[in-house]
Order: structure tokens, then sequence, then C-alpha cells
């Protein structure tokens, strides 16, 4: 029986460690923590610990450490569910009922964690043998010894299509299975799956336990649409209620002497999480999300107050003010966030290999209050020239102070951030007409969020300009933008094309290019997408007024994916065929082209009108709109 995550927090939230282990140990309170001798080892000393704000025991003598369920299974030899029922009862919690849907799902569960167990196995070796020898030079090349692979269980997997699925299959498993454990990818237009992780380092996501959930892989090929991939949400993995590298964090805070209150950081890649971890620094890192409430409420189980490293430019700015907005409300009297910057606009892997341990060590000491990174953020966003300005300002002070919920603390958060809004007093005035620049770093630096997120937008063009906005309107091409618009609403349909080249120029529209191709890197940088951030992010960046355009061109499409009665089902279905129609037009216009360069005879000439009778039908439904009626038939 597989016991729910929740119900096992609910029964640690309900008990304290140092009540239930303090029954067969002899604890002493000794500043934050308890104090006893081992229960594993014969010892006159005490080097037994209890830390009831971590949940956490450790052993010194023995090097064993865990929580509450590990301790009865250490000490009495219980099964894990053994000791789930024994807390269970003692927190006044009913069993979850046993059903036979729950054991079905819990085998299949166990089946995907053996392959995914075996497919790590696998990485593992590919990296050692000749065909990991240029990922063995990069690893080298970036200041990781073979030493340490062990460590991270660091793998390659090979450039070929199946050869992890061929290994696998030959072990036993089915194709359907690694399919759905996200090890293989299964051809929308059918066919035989093939293997998702193709030519890349091999990074395995585990749980606290260490038990493989996912893998995330870094490219070889520097030419490669996805520098990093990680795998897709599964019955094992789930992106937003996952942190990687939080198993040996849990060891190095578990580690620490007693009485000292080591740093949890928070970092943005693999590379850096295990750059911190082996300075000695506990670290983990989100897995190409912005961070969850459910993650950040995994980091309060591991740390009161975790530092958020970020990396000085745009998307690492973009990343900690996402960070902000959804830790507001959920901020707690001895829950928050510290910040933190690497210096020089490094990131703490190439900290590591330039400076050392000490040097990342102390720059991670460095940190920023909650309040004071929120304040900066909020500052930073415009000019504060004029009393209006300045209004506005204080306005979104007070609405972010009002976003806590814990009312106390809101009210503390209140009158902080408008002290430091009366201390800032009025900015200076323009010299020379020009309005002074702002920046400000979160710790008052240079290496903060610079001027916000986008450069400032004259409100009120000239009039050339706004004939320029017209032109651009008229020239959108009405089908693309159909499409656009409907993928700015429904954003997972693009998951499935980031790496078709089509997509990046704008679905054939050039005027549309550099708004895709944001949306492609946004896309890949997030891994994952809502509506409301996206467009967050694309007013940021300056797109505005092309999506302004984008809506005007799209309604003379007539495009049924764009009517509010049509259902999601359908208007995906019908949007992915529209978009294989778009992608199918591009091709043959290159195709044409080529022909009528190659041309040597009369089977030649026949090809090439071949071809274009193609396009000209495929045109005239796309003008027509008669292909909406196609695809949706």
């Amino acid at each position: 029986m597989r016991v729910d995550e929740h119900f096992l927090d609910e029964i640690k939230s309900r008990l304290r460690p140092s009540d239930v282990i303090g029954r067969t140990v002899k604890l002493r309170k000794q500043g934050r923590e308890y104090v006893g001798l081992s229960p594993f080892n014969k010892e006159k000393t005490p080097s037994f610990y209890v830390n009831d704000e971590k949940g956490q025991f450790f052993d010194f003598s023995s090097g064993k450490n865990g929580d509450l369920i590990t301790f009865l299974q250490e000490t009495e030899r219980l099964t894990f569910m053994e000791a789930v029922e024994r807390l269970a009862a003692e927190a006044g919690l009913p069993m979850p009922a046993p059903d036979p849907q729950s054991a079905a799902q819990e085998r299949q569960r166990q089946g995907l964690s053996d392959w995914m167990e075996a497919a790590a196995q696998w990485f593992e070796g590919a990296l050692r043998r000749p065909e990991g020898r240029e990922a063995r030079a990069y690893l080298e090349r970036r200041g990781l010894p073979e030493g340490e692979w062990a460590r991270f269980r660091l793998g390659f997997s090979p450039p070929g299509r199946t050869a992890l699925k061929d290994y696998l299959i030959t072990k036993g498993a089915r194709p359907g299975e690694l399919v759905e454990a996200g090890l293989l990818i299964a051809p929308e237009e059918g066919g035989s799956p093939y293997d998702r992780f193709r030519d890349r380092i091999i990074f395995p996501i585990a749980d606290h336990r260490g038990r493989i959930l996912s893998f995330g892989g870094r490219a070889m090929d520097p030419q490669a649409r996805a520098k990093y991939l990680n795998g897709p949400e599964s019955p094992l993995f789930h992106k937003g209620r996952t942190l990687y590298g939080a198993g040996e964090a849990r060891k190095i805070l578990g580690a620490a002497p007693s009485g000292e209150n080591p740093p949890l950081v928070v970092v943005e890649g693999y590379m850096d999480a295990i750059a911190c971890q082996r300075a000695g620094v506990a670290a983990v890192a989100p897995l190409g999300t912005a961070l969850t409430e459910d993650q950040m409420e995994m980091l309060w189980r591991l740390h009161p107050e975790p530092t958020l490293c970020f990396d000085g430019d745009r998307a690492g700015r973009q990343a900690a003010s996402r960070a902000i907005d959804r830790a507001l409300p959920l901020l707690k009297p001895g829950k928050s966030f510290r910040f933190a910057l690497v210096e020089g606009g490094k990131d703490p892997d190439e900290v590591l290999r330039e400076q050392g341990a000490a040097a990342l060590r102390a720059q991670l000491s460095q940190t920023t209050p909650f309040v004071e990174a929120l304040f900066t953020r909020e500052h930073a966003l415009e000019p504060l020239d004029t009393p209006e300005r300045r209004a506005g300002f204080k306005s979104r002070l007070r609405h972010a102070a009002a976003s806590i919920a814990d009312k106390d603390l809101q009210q503390a958060y209140k009158e902080a951030l408008l002290e430091r809004f009366d201390a800032s007093g009025p900015q200076p005035r323009f010299v020379n007409g020009a309005a002074p620049r702002v920046e400000r770093g979160i710790r008052g630096g240079s290496r903060g969020w610079r001027g916000g997120s986008r450069d400032w937008i004259d409100p009120a063009p000239t009039e050339a300009g706004r004939a320029a906005a017209r032109r651009l309107a008229q020239s959108l091409d009405p089908f693309a933008a159909a499409l656009v618009k409907y993928a700015l609403a429904e954003p997972s349909v693009l998951d499935e094309h980031l790496e078709n080249a089509f997509l990046s120029k704008g679905f054939a529209d050039p005027a549309l290019a550099p708004l895709t191709a944001e949306i492609i890197r946004f896309r890949l940088d997030a891994d994952h997408l809502d509506t409301a951030t996206l467009a967050r992010h694309l007013a940021s960046c300056g797109f505005n007024a092309l999506l302004t355009d984008i809506d005007r061109a799209a309604a003379k499409s007539g495009a049924p994916i764009l009517k509010p009665d049509v259902s999601l089902e359908v208007a995906k279905s019908q949007w992915s065929q529209a978009f294989a129609s778009l992608s199918r037009l591009a091709a043959l216009d290159e195709a044409i082209a080529s022909a009528k360069g190659n041309l040597s005879g009369r089977s030649d000439m026949e090809a090439l009108e071949r071809l274009k009778g193609e396009r000209d039908t495929l045109k005239r439904a796309i003008r027509t709109g008669t292909i909406w009626a196609e695809e949706g038939s």
C-alpha cells in the first residue's frame, strides 16, 4: 500500500520528534536542539541530536539520520508501513483505507521505479564506456572530476535513437511502460517509440530517499534547441513537487554541528546545486519551473529561511520576481526567504571553479531579507520623478503587504515597507532634460534589477510611429496571427513543437518571429507556462503593441479555435492540424525554390508543377477558410 505524502506530512505536523524519541532516548535541551546518548552505539559523550524544527534526528556516532519513520525502522526494526501505522495511531489519524485501485497504482509505480533505477545504472555505465568520452571531457572541463560522479550518479545517454530502449527491453521492459515513465517518446503520428534523452549528460532526479523519479539531460550539441531537458510529468514525477538535490541537501544539513543553523540555498540548475553541495552548502534546484507553493513548503520543512540565489541576468531577475509574488501570500512568522547574488554576474558553479569553495560559501552568506528585496524590486520598476509615480510606488507597496495572509505579518510588512518609502525621498530631478537611470541592486549594489524588467516605452509615439504600427498590423497574416493568439491563450499547444524551426520563424510571418522566438526562449527556461505568466512576460519585453496587432489580425481570420463555444479538445486538435498545414506550406515554398534552381529535364519540371499545385491548393484553403472545415471534420 502506498501512503500519500500529504498524509505523512500531516502525521509529522502533529508529532514532535523530541516527544516520540524522548520515550526511548533520554534527551536534554541544548539550544534549539535536544541531545542524548546514541541508541545505536555505546558511548559516554552524547552525539545524538533531535531537531524539532527540521523534524530530524542526527546520530554522529553511527552516521545515521532521518525522520520519525526512519527512527522507528532503525530502532525497532519495523517496516515502513508498520512505522507509519504506529505514528498515525499516536497522532490520532486513521490510516487511509486500502482499495484495489490504489494497490494497482502502487504496483504500477513500483514497476516504473524499478525501470528508472535500471536506466540510471545504464546511464552511469555509458558515461564510463567509450561513447561517453566527450561527456567525460566536458565534466572535467567544468571542474567536476571523476571522483565526484558517483556521488551525484551522473550518466550519459548516447546519440542513438533506441540505445536505452533496446537495453531495457532485453531486461523485460515493455515500450508502453517506458513511455509512461518518461524514458521514451511515442511519436504523435504513430510509429515506434524512441529514447527521450539522446547525446546528453544525465542528471538523475531523486526523492529524499534516493529513489529515481526522472532525469534531466544537458545537451552535448551546442546547436540543440533545448540545452537542458527534463523528463515529463509521470506517475512518479511531478515537477512542481520535486526539488533536485533534496536528498543530498538533507544530509548536509543533518551533518551540521549542534547549535549551528547552516543555510539552505535554492539555485537555478543542476550544476549550481552540485557546486554548492561540493562546497559543503546544502542546495537544491527547481526543475525548470518557477518555485511552486508545494516546493516552498518543502523548503520550509528543511529550513525556516531558505536563501534564493538567482543569476543576475534578465531571466534570473524575472525568476526572483516570480518567487517574490508566489511567496508573499504564504509568508508566516518563522517562514520566509532571503536572497543572494553571486558577484560579477557569475553563477555558483563558476565561482567554485574560479575562486574555490571558501569564496562560494562567503558570497552565499551575504544575503538580503525578503522585505528588502521586495522594496528594491518595486522601487526599480520606474523613475520616481513625479508625485504620481511616487504615489503609484506607495500603492504597490501597500498592495504587496496586503497580499500576505498572516495578519500580524501583513501589518509588520506594511510598516517596514512604508518606513523604507519615507526614507527613500523623492528621486533626483532631470539633469539636462534626461531622466536619471534607475539602478538598484538586491543588496543596493549594481547587480540587481536594472531599471525593472523592461526598457521604458514612450506612451505617446509620433505620427510616424503610429503609421508604422498601422502598416505592421495590416501586414500580419491573419491565419498565422490566429495560431499565435490561440497559443498565447493555451501555451501548452506549443510543447510538442519547441524544436520545430518553423515555430521560431513566426509561423512563416517574419513580423511575428521576434515574439515567437521569445516565447520559445521563455518556455524552455520556465518549462511550464500559464497564460497570465506568459502575458506578463511578453508585456515586460515590450510586445504590447504587437500583441494588440495580433488581436486585430486574428479577428479577420474567422478561425473557429478563437470562438468561445469551441471545446478545448477540439480547439487544440484544430490548432495542431492547422500548424501542420502552415508548416507544410513553408516546406513547400522551400522545396519549390530548391527545385527551380535544379531543373535539368522534363521530370524535374513535372515535379516542380506538382509542388506548386499542392502549395496553391493549401494556400487557397487557408485564404478562404475552408481549411478549418476540413481540419475540424
